[in-house]
């Protein structure tokens, strides 16, 4: 369900913020086992040290699925077109995530009326972990 009336989208409108966590050891392990991404750099710490880590850090998908949840919150899920993301940085234990999005264009492509998003996931007070776009059907 659409939590906003996308009707009147225009470029620059902002997406509203979301911020999740902060990312515990917990946090880690469920995603592992509710995404099949076991890799030990997550959830081992002696792993990660002999990678050359302080600790363990987060997969880049959980960072990629808290932008999704703030895509869909603001657009609905069935209203998103194309989602991508580029991983920029990690994103350590302890930390929250940020992310925040902006339209940048509006543009009718396949007889639909899409906003062209910017989209980007940040350690709060931290980097910018990934960057993304997406196309939504806003009409």
């Amino acid at each position: 369900m659409t939590l906003h009336d996308l009707s009147q989208v225009k470029a620059g409108d902002a997406l509203p913020a979301l911020t999740a966590g902060p990312i515990t050891p917990l946090t880690l392990a469920l995603f592992a086992g509710g995404s099949g991404d076991h890799n030990p750099i997550h959830v081992d710490k002696a792993f990660a040290a002999a990678a050359g880590f302080p600790d363990t850090f987060a997969h880049g998908m959980l960072s990629m699925a808290y932008l999704g949840r703030a895509l869909t919150d603001w657009a609905g899920a069935t209203a998103v077109r194309r989602f991508g993301v580029r991983f920029a940085a990690i994103t350590p234990v302890g930390a929250a995530v940020a992310c925040t999005g902006q339209v940048e264009e509006i543009i009718e492509q396949d007889g639909e009326r899409l906003a062209r998003l910017s989209l980007q996931a940040a350690v709060v007070d931290g980097p910018v972990t990934l960057v993304g776009d997406a196309l939504v059907r806003i009409g």
